[in-house]
Parts: C-alpha cells; structure tokens; sequence
C-alpha cells in the first residue's frame, strides 16, 4: 500500500523527516497532489512542527537558475473553509536585491484584487511574504498592481504578513498575521517545476 501524506500525522507529533522524504519522493504533479490534501488541523500541525526544521531561502521559492522576472508558480491550499485553493507566483526582480516580488493568483482576483507582496528573509530561516509592501515592478503579463488597501482586498491581504517555515525543497507551510495578531489561517504552498 502507498504511504499517503496523512500517515505522517499520527499521534502528537509530526514525522516530519518522513512526510519531506515523502514529499521528495514523488513528481512535481503528484507532490502538489498531495499537499494540497493537507487539511486545516494538519497545516495547523505541520506549521508548529516546521519551527526551525528546514531553513528556508528565497532560493526555495525562485530557484537561483530562474531569471529576473521570470514567473515561479507555488499551488497553495489554505485553511478557510472556501475558497482554498490558489496560487502564489513570485519573481526575483531585476534589481538582484534580496527579496521576492509575487502576487496570487486566485478565482476571486477580480473582486479581492491580485493581492501583490514583497517576500524576504526573517530570523530562525523563515521567510516573509509581505502585503504592507507592494512590489516597484512585475513581469508583463502579470495583472496591474494594485495597492492592498484597495477595493476588497482591504479585507483579504491589508496589514497582512505570511510567515513561512521549510518541509522539502518544495513545499512550504505558512500562517497569516494582520498587524502582527496570528490568524486562525494556515496554508501550505509547492513550487512547481
């Protein structure tokens, strides 16, 4: 029988070098497969145990061989009740400084916006996707840049910070912050190949 990513969540802890291995075992359409069946209790979970587990990079979402402004896509699912999945796609900008620039890419964009951030390094090898900050620039086909505070994503990314912690080279758990308060909203995100 295949292990299934559930099986690494029995009991009170995280087999977490399990579920990376897992992870790492399987092809990039499967490895999105799989995380994206990760339910609220489980990202809740994973995103404790991920404390100090994987330092991540901003390598781990755009990969060093990426070009500035050349789009890498993350499948996200979140913690909501609807409306769970989505995409982040990022971008290194042309500047080489050492941050991120994405938007996501979601079925309600029209209504909530595309919901542009920043993304960079924090202590303790996590990242930070940050919508206090949108980005100077875009690759062209990205959608306009809007500010946060704008229409109703006032409501949906204003004030909002996402931090990230490592499982595998390829997937990310995260949880959402407004004005430094943590929410009740987890989400784990797979880079796409």
């Amino acid at each position: 029988m295949t292990a299934s990513v559930h099986d690494f969540f029995g009991g009170d802890k995280v087999d977490l070098a399990g579920l990376a291995g897992h992870f790492d075992g399987l092809d990039d359409g499967a490895r999105a497969a799989a995380a994206g069946t990760l339910d609220a209790r489980e990202q809740a979970r994973l995103y404790e145990a991920a404390a100090g587990f994987r330092p991540l990079t901003l390598a781990d979402f755009v990969p060093e061989r990426v070009a500035p402004l050349e789009e890498v896509i993350h499948s996200g699912r979140n913690s909501l009740a609807m409306f769970t999945r989505f995409e982040k796609r990022f971008c290194r900008p042309l500047t080489g400084e050492a941050r991120l620039w994405g938007y996501n890419e979601q079925s309600l964009k029209w209504l909530t916006g595309p919901g542009y951030f920043v993304c960079y390094p924090i202590d303790a090898g996590q990242v930070l996707i940050d919508y206090c900050e949108v980005p100077p620039g875009k690759p062209d086909a990205w959608p306009p840049i809007l500010p946060n505070s704008a229409r109703l994503s006032r409501f949906v990314y204003y004030r909002t910070r996402d931090t990230m912690r490592g499982v595998s080279p390829h997937v990310s758990i995260g949880r959402a912050a407004r004005e430094g308060k943590p929410m009740d909203n987890w989400f784990v995100l797979c880079r796409r190949e």
